[in-house]
This record gives C-alpha cells, structure tokens and sequence, in this order.
C-alpha cells in the first residue's frame, strides 16, 4: 500500500503495524521520495484477512490511500532447474533486507500489441528470452534484491517488482541494464515508479512529518 499522511494518528499507526507483525506477517515501512505519496507500506503474509485487517487499520488511523498493489510470491513457469533454496527465497522472502535501504517498486506486464505479442510467443522463444533477461539480472547479486511477484487475475498488471540496493543509483543501474534485453524492450510495459527508503516504523512516520 502506498499511503498519504494528513491528519495521522501515529499511536494507531504504529499499532497496526505490530498487531501484524506480531501476528506472523512481515511490513516494510518506506519514506517515499517524490510527491506521489508520503509513505508506503509493503505487507506480506499468508492470511488475507489479516492482511485485510492492517489495511483497514491503517486508513482508521488517518492514512489516505493513494495507491496500492495486490500480488502474490511465486514460482515462474520459467524457473526449472533454479536450485529449491532458491526457490524458497522467492515464495519466502525474508525483508527487509540488511544493509539495502534504498527501495523501488513498479507493476509491469507483457505486451499484447501486434508485432510484438508476448503470449502468442512459442514457449521455447519465451523461456530463450527470460534467459537472457535472467542473465543480466544475476550481474547484479549481492548488490539488488529483487522480489517479483504475480497479480494476474488480482490486479491491473501482471507482476509487481520490488528491488532493495544500498544505494538509489543501484536502483537506477539494474533497471537501466534489465530494460536492453530483448524480453523487456520488446515486451514489457510498464507502470508508475515509487522510489523511497526502507526504516523501522517510528523513522518512516517521523521523517515524513507524523508525529
């Protein structure tokens, strides 16, 4: 969720947010640069209606929701032969990760347009050029974490994109670098960028003026 502060109260905030993660789920508060919010809130969990619960939490306690994004952790069609640890990681993220406070997400799909049609696409010439896309974002280990998750059929695009990096211009490299190849500069379209940095609850709301 992507959420505007106006006339916030911080002690429910705060609530919410360990109400959910006390419950088992993980919350990444993010002070967003920029003017299209003030603040985000990345959830994950296994009960939707908890993750219902803190979104109806939130906006109680005067948060504006401006934006927000539903998706799911998941394996791709494209993933065989990716080591099962690997695998885990990317149905079981463990965020935020250390050390990597600088935070991006973006929604993105595949192209439907003619000429350039990803689903019509054999899945040999698919999977060839995920390869590729694969390849130039491994250049980046250690320095991106990058979660990927589905919202076919739960959203207005197709996968949500988070990426962690030390620094913004990290950000700035990978996705500069991932949009040459073929699978993106052909076939992707993409959404609106959000850009912030990741801290505990009590920075964020502070730092974006709730106090």
């Amino acid at each position: 969720m992507r959420l505007f502060g106006r006339s916030v109260d911080v002690r429910a905030v705060k609530a919410a947010v360990r109400a959910a993660t006390d419950a088992g789920d993980q919350v990444v508060p993010v002070a967003i640069l920029g003017h299209k919010a003030d603040m985000a809130l990345m959830a994950l969990g296994d009960d939707l209606w908890r993750l219902r619960d803190l979104q109806t939490a939130v906006v109680a306690a005067g948060l504006e929701v401006v934006e927000s994004f539903v998706s799911m952790t998941e394996i791709s069609e494209y993933a065989a032969g990716v080591p099962d640890e690997m695998k885990q990681a990317r149905l079981y993220p463990q965020l935020p990760p250390e050390g990597k406070p600088a935070w991006c997400f973006y929604p993105m799909s595949k192209s439907r347009t003619v000429g350039a049609n990803w689903f019509t696409l054999p899945f040999d010439e698919r999977m060839e050029l995920m390869r590729e896309h694969g390849a130039s974002g491994r250049t980046f280990a250690g320095r991106i974490l990058q979660v990927v998750t589905g919202s076919t059929g739960v959203d207005d695009y197709e996968w949500g994109v988070t990426l962690f990096g030390e620094r913004p211009d990290d950000l700035k490299e990978v996705v500069y670098t991932m949009r040459y190849d073929r699978a993106s500069a052909i076939y992707a379209e993409f959404g609106p960028f959000y850009m912030g940095m990741v801290d505990d609850i009590d920075v964020v709301l502070r730092r974006v003026g709730c106090r």
